[in-house]
């Protein structure tokens, strides 16, 4: 992130002897969740964007922020889509705070917008974990409410907030995508739309089909090697990954998938984006 931008454009200069990027396969294109500070290894390695925390983001001083959006826009890749939406408020239980939401919102997706955002995923299950005793009928119609409100905020910024169902261990509400469907449908709002983990998917057991069932309102993926959670590298460490990218290319999905798990650029970058070209070349 402190990279001056003559230091950046030799970064690339070194890159194109180091590395060959393989670009969009068809209509998807295959970033990475990382720190904005990594954004230049997203640059170097290949990928179609970088996925940073949209909290990350917000929390930047002016400064800090400024220079990031120049070394974006310096860039030939964007930040498309954005991670950990909310870090700190609460969307469920008794201290929900609606003009703060509102207001961080405001400023956040502003900011995603500049740096070339579209997508924004709500995950974020310590803003949604509902309080032990809390009614979990009214803890749904605390995100409905919240959504709604995130969907307003959103659309004339042209960005979409996708919903991402998490595992039971991260989150105790919107664990399948099943339920996130039903939520999106609920809501029925144009910016509001939801989002498939691969690695929670099976986490949950979850049946792949719901990615045909939902093929109208998916907008975005996450990927993880669900052995370890890490990057992926082969299409054989796992048996239901053909299942998966079979219904990728069933449903004609246009759009991004994001690698979000341990590892590094150095050793699983080359490897990955090959994993991807094998998958929906």
């Amino acid at each position: 992130m402190e990279l001056s931008r003559r230091q950046f454009l030799r970064g690339l200069g070194a890159a194109a002897t180091a590395t060959t990027a393989l670009g969009r396969i068809g209509r998807v294109g295959i970033g990475v969740c990382s720190r904005p500070e990594n954004f230049p290894l997203a640059v170097r390695y290949g990928f179609d964007y970088l996925e940073p925390p949209a909290a990350t983001v917000a929390t930047m001083s002016e400064l800090a922020f400024n220079r990031f959006r120049q070394q974006v826009m310096a860039a030939p890749i964007r930040c498309q889509s954005f991670n950990i939406f909310i870090r700190s408020l609460r969307v469920v239980g008794n201290d929900v705070h609606t003009d703060q939401l509102r207001n961080y919102m405001e400023m956040c997706l502003i900011r995603c917008r500049q740096l070339g955002g579209t997508i924004v995923v709500w995950g974020s299950g310590s803003s949604r974990n509902v309080p032990p005793g809390f009614s979990r009928e009214v803890a749904w119609k605390q995100i409905q409410a919240f959504l709604r409100l995130a969907g307003d905020v959103a659309r004339p910024k042209g960005i979409t907030i996708a919903i991402e169902p998490l595992r039971i261990q991260e989150s105790n509400i919107i664990n399948t995508g099943a339920e996130a469907l039903r939520l999106v449908h609920e809501v029925h709002h144009p910016n509001v739309r939801m989002i498939i983990d691969y690695y929670h998917l099976r986490e949950m057991n979850e049946d792949p089909e719901i990615i045909w069932k939902a093929r109208k309102e998916i907008v975005h993926f996450h990927f993880a090697n669900p052995s370890g959670r890490v990057w992926p590298r082969s299409p054989d460490e796992d048996p239901e990954y053909g299942r998966f990218f079979a219904l990728v290319r069933k449903i004609h999905y246009s759009g991004g998938i994001s690698i979000e798990a341990r590892g590094t650029f150095a050793k699983d970058a080359t490897a990955s984006l090959r994993f991807f070209h094998e998958e929906l070349g």
